[in-house]
């Protein structure tokens, strides 16, 4: 025996409270061999005695069937307030706005394809409970995640589609049927789709958040801590009027988000006939204005292309098309956010989750 040969059998042991192996997830300290003893610490955040114990019988079981003769002794640590949900995931990035019908969703699903075509593994939450678009616009309606085992517990697998892991509402009702839930059950089902799902490890985790200020925006700050927040606006006064009372929301001091940077929807209108024509449809300077507001950049402007609704509607993203604008438009606007999220994490802490009293 020797530690290499121990660290790849545990390697295959998976963590029960992230559905990674306890290795990657740095659970193992203080491994120590000396002769055919073997010692170790594992730690875990759950204080559940039968998860303990099947984690416990599963590591000795899995040394001894190469190791008969070895002696196992494992002691369990208590994670501390430090370990936070999620801690397979580098960096978690809302998506907000201050209104709807700013095309949220939309810069989301893009912006998750675009992160994942420049190599990073990306996943995307659909938190907008009362209006899933996610499933629709990547092509998913009437899916369902798979439902596993975990040490006894139910977790949910959630959804591939072209390298991207998908969970949303959409996937467990029906499209016609109307959610009609009370802010503590919106909370409870974001905590589900954090602490219930199976997520690999991610560079991104892209959050699609509802439009506004409310319960949702409230329980995500309280349950995990977000890396930064885009703001998505429409170049029209009145978008960002409502863009601003959102992005003040995550400047608060007891929630201190940092704004990463701001998406500019909707911005002009070129009709296909005519390419190098520019219809400011909703006028000009709403994205510039917020991102000035915020102190933060202006990380793109997405003009409004018809076959960019088409491919939403179709569950085929516009920059999935081969050749598409909004190829070029999202990988130099995504480049811009790895930039804006790799200065935030020099620069700055990591972000906590806000404690409620």
């Amino acid at each position: 025996m020797d530690n290499n040969l121990i660290v790849g059998i545990l390697q295959e042991i998976i963590d029960p409270g992230t559905g990674q192996d306890l290795v990657s997830m740095r659970k193992i300290s203080d491994l120590k061999i000396t002769g055919n003893q073997v010692n170790m610490a594992v730690t875990t955040k759950t204080k559940d005695t039968t998860v303990r114990s099947e984690l416990y019988g599963q590591i000795v079981n899995n040394i001894k069937a190469k190791f008969p003769d070895a002696q196992v002794n494992i002691h369990f640590k208590d994670a501390d307030g430090s370990v936070t949900p999620l801690p397979q995931v580098k960096n978690i990035i809302a998506v907000a706005s201050g209104k709807g019908g700013v095309g949220k969703s939309t810069v989301s699903v893009n912006l998750a394809m675009s992160l994942k075509d420049l190599g990073y593994k990306v996943g995307i939450l659909d938190a907008d409970l009362y209006g899933p678009s996610i499933p629709t616009m990547l092509g998913l309606q009437g899916q369902r995640p798979k439902v596993t085992k975990l040490y006894g517990r139910n977790v949910i697998v959630p959804i591939e589609k072209d390298g991207l892991e998908v969970i949303s509402i959409g996937f467990i009702v029906e499209p016609e049927q109307a959610v009609v839930l009370r802010g503590p059950r919106l909370g409870g089902i974001i905590k589900q789709f954090i602490n219930e799902c199976v997520w690999s490890q991610l560079d991104y985790l892209v959050i699609d958040l509802p439009p506004g200020t409310g319960d949702i925006q409230l329980t995500m700050v309280q349950t995990i801590p977000v890396t930064g927040v885009v703001m998505v606006t429409t170049p029209q006064e009145v978008a960002v009027i409502d863009a601003v009372k959102a992005m003040n929301m995550f400047l608060l001091e007891n929630v201190n988000v940092p704004i990463l940077g701001v998406i500019e929807n909707m911005s002009w209108f070129t009709p296909k006939e005519l390419p190098d024509n520019r219809y400011h449809l909703f006028g000009s300077g709403g994205g510039e204005k917020l991102a000035k507001l915020s102190k933060t950049p202006l990380l793109g402007q997405v003009p409004l292309i018809m076959s960019a609704r088409e491919g939403g509607d179709e569950g085929k993203p516009a920059v999935s098309q081969e050749g598409h604008a909004f190829q070029a438009i999202f990988s130099r606007l995504s480049k811009k956010l790895v930039q804006q999220v790799s200065m935030r994490n020099e620069v700055f802490g990591p972000t906590t989750i806000v404690r409620t009293s």
